[in-house]
């Protein structure tokens, strides 16, 4: 499965794009669509949109993976999509260990789907960015077609 133009978009609105580096909420070095700078990467001359949008490609390439890695259960385009969200945006490592990827392989898709709520803060304070993106990931999810018994194989 790949990651729809509709999933590129909430990346895109949630991150915002950024020429120069920048701190994020949580205080990593951070650069375009929301691409976390690893040692030894540096843009001292900033990037433009196209550079952003290359690295963007690359960075959703490492999540889709992850989510195809990590999740065992068929999905739809707008579960796939809300997971390669967050997995963007929190890392693979955070999806690994939650209690949203337990509940989604054990087949639990609408209580998976309300985990994704809880993800909505900076440290210990809520933070309106990563709620207003938890909702947006909610509302890709879609949990009334979770209700349908002919789920999608999963690609």
């Amino acid at each position: 499965m790949r990651f729809s133009a509709a999933g590129l978009e909430l990346i895109k609105r949630s991150e915002g794009f950024r020429s120069h580096t920048y701190l994020d909420v949580a205080g990593f070095p951070t650069i375009g669509y929301g691409h976390r700078l690893l040692h030894p990467e540096s843009f001292p001359n900033g990037i433009d949109e196209a550079q952003a949008a290359e690295i963007l490609v690359s960075d959703v390439r490492d999540a889709e993976q992850a989510v195809g890695r990590l999740v065992k259960v068929p999905l739809s385009q707008g579960e796939f999509d809300a997971l390669v969200d967050f997995c963007f945006n929190l890392g693979q490592g955070k999806l690994a260990g939650s209690t949203l990827l337990k509940k989604l392989n054990d087949g639990q898709y609408g209580q998976a789907a309300e985990e994704l709520l809880r993800w909505d803060h900076a440290g210990a304070q809520e933070n309106s960015g990563l709620k207003a993106r938890r909702e947006a990931e909610f509302a890709l999810w879609s949990p009334t077609d979770s209700d349908n018994p002919a789920r999608p194989a999963k690609g």
